[in-house]
């Protein structure tokens, strides 16, 4: 299920559940993904809640706790708002940007890590946008000098122009109780 609380330039809920659905599958993650299109606000609260931290980020994943439902392979949710800085800074489209976010969240609800990993998931996440026709990782577009979290030193400058700490750019697997489907805010979707 989609979810559009805030509208995204060029992308509709159709096409984004499709998008989902294409991600899932290229990661090979079984059940339901729900995504949340929201405000910078709201991913504030969420991101206080579920993991302690009073700040907005771009993309939160919430896996569901083991046997709470088959069903569901978990949440995630998304600032249309940082999104939309991100997609600037970075020189892609708003759309391509919540793209991108989902496939990350994805990769998330899948299992993998980039905190703990040594890089697994920025190798997995970079072939797939490549497979999905998403513009390439960070890394590719801005060179070889890494900074912070193996982003670019050009890219966390443009990140923290742009409205915060490029190494806070991605999400986090919080690892605690997930956000129940059913409490998640609802609104239509078109």
């Amino acid at each position: 299920m989609v979810i559009l609380r805030k509208q995204v330039v060029g992308l509709s809920d159709t096409a984004l559940a499709r998008f989902v659905t294409q991600a899932s599958r290229a990661v090979r993650l079984r059940g339901v993904v729900n995504v949340l299109i929201t405000s910078s606000r709201e991913l504030r609260a969420l991101n206080r809640r579920f993991r302690g931290k009073d700040q907005p980020t771009d993309v939160l994943s919430f896996v569901p706790e083991p046997g709470l439902v088959n069903t569901l392979a978990g949440d995630i949710a998304i600032s249309a708002e940082i999104a939309k800085q991100n997609a600037r800074a970075l020189g892609h489209s708003d759309a391509e940007e919540v793209k991108i976010l989902v496939l990350h969240g994805v990769l998330h609800l899948a299992g993998y890590d980039h905190e703990n990993d040594r890089g697994a998931m920025a190798k997995k996440e970079s072939k797939l946008r490549k497979a999905l026709g998403l513009p390439g990782g960070l890394i590719e577009r801005n060179g070889p000098r890494p900074g912070r979290n193996g982003i670019s030193r050009r890219t966390e400058r443009k990140a923290a122009a742009s409205a915060r700490p490029a190494a806070k750019l991605g999400s986090a697997r919080t690892g605690r109780r997930p956000v129940p489907t059913q409490t998640m805010p609802q609104a239509e979707t078109r």
